[in-house]
């Protein structure tokens, strides 16, 4: 299970966590402008906007799980099990494979109003990379600093949703997981007051108690909600150390604990890694379950017109500063 955040301060952030038992090999990969981008029933793009995120790279193409392009779009897919459904090839449409949806996007467009354009056309089709990488079951966070949606390929069809609180987590749909916000209007950051009764003398006996109710659990709804009500709270300063460290925060109140979610005998869901890139700038930031120290790959420090993908191994060893 997942979570996918948008923040905005003087830049724009974009990032998420990857919850899962196991990890397929991610590495932080550029796709610099003239890496050909091909496609199995479109044609292919030899030119394109440069991007950064973090994929797992099969038979040298990026399969992305998030990535911020040059232009300051992002894109975050989040598992959708049960409900994500794909489509034949269609005639009349632009017919993309699942795992081909975010280079797609990110090599042709600059802003979610793009996006939006191109999505409009699309037919996800169940075309699977290869026999033994199947279809993910997805949804999709897009985003720039202006805007965000949500986009869910169902039995109906291509669902798109404005998203005004820029996250999102896995199950249930969207709009499903914006209407339970409801149930929490009352939270605040505020010490409560006494609606209860004016007849009792009821009072506060510990800060934070405005946000009784919020919920813990590591469900993907909880989650949902936890950090929409972090990150709409959230003050920080805007300079980018202030902003990063914030951002981490923010995708911190849902990082899940090796032994907190049992998914098998002996396997365990944990945080493998959370991201925060400067989508305004390029530079991606992560931190991995072993690895708290916030590390971090520039794209404009690399040769966005090669012909090759770069890739940088996610460093997953904890990384202690000792002061003494």
């Amino acid at each position: 299970m997942c979570t996918a955040a948008t923040y905005k301060t003087k830049d724009f952030y974009f990032g998420r966590t990857l919850d899962y038992e196991f990890s397929y090999g991610d590495e932080i990969t550029i796709t610099p402008r003239s890496v050909p981008l091909p496609f199995r029933h479109m044609p292919a793009m030899n030119r394109h906007y440069a991007m950064i995120g973090v994929a797992h790279i099969a038979d040298d193409y990026p399969l992305y799980y998030d990535a911020v392009n040059e232009k300051g779009l992002g894109v975050a897919g989040l598992n959708f099990v049960g409900n994500a459904d794909y489509k034949p090839a269609a005639p009349g449409k632009d017919n993309i494979a699942q795992f081909e949806f975010i280079p797609w996007l990110l090599g042709q467009c600059s802003s979610v109003k793009e996006a939006r354009v191109l999505i409009e056309k699309i037919n996800l089709t169940n075309t699977p990379f290869s026999q033994s990488l199947p279809l993910a079951q997805l949804h999709w966070l897009i985003a720039d600093r202006d805007e965000a949606i949500t986009v869910e390929s169902v039995k109906e069809g291509i669902r798109i949703y404005q998203n005004p609180v820029g996250v999102l987590t896995n199950n249930p749909p969207f709009d499903q997981q914006m209407f339970q916000l409801n149930n929490y209007l009352h939270l605040s950051p505020k010490s409560p007051e006494n609606h209860f009764s004016d007849q009792l003398p009821l009072h506060t006996y510990s800060r934070g108690m405005g946000a009784l109710g919020l919920p813990g659990d590591l469900s993907s709804q909880s989650r949902f909600i936890r950090v929409a009500f972090t990150k709409m709270n959230s003050v920080s300063g805007d300079s980018e150390a202030e902003s990063v460290s914030q951002f981490f925060h923010i995708l911190g109140s849902v990082d899940q604990q090796r032994g907190c979610c049992e998914v098998a005998d002996g396997a365990y869901e944990i945080t493998i890694y959370t991201s925060c890139c400067n989508a305004s700038r390029g530079i991606y930031y992560y931190t991995s379950y072993d690895n708290h120290q916030i590390s971090a790959v520039d794209m404009h420090r690399e040769d966005l017109d090669g012909t090759q993908l770069i890739r940088y191994p996610m460093i997953r060893e904890e990384q202690i500063n000792r002061q003494n």
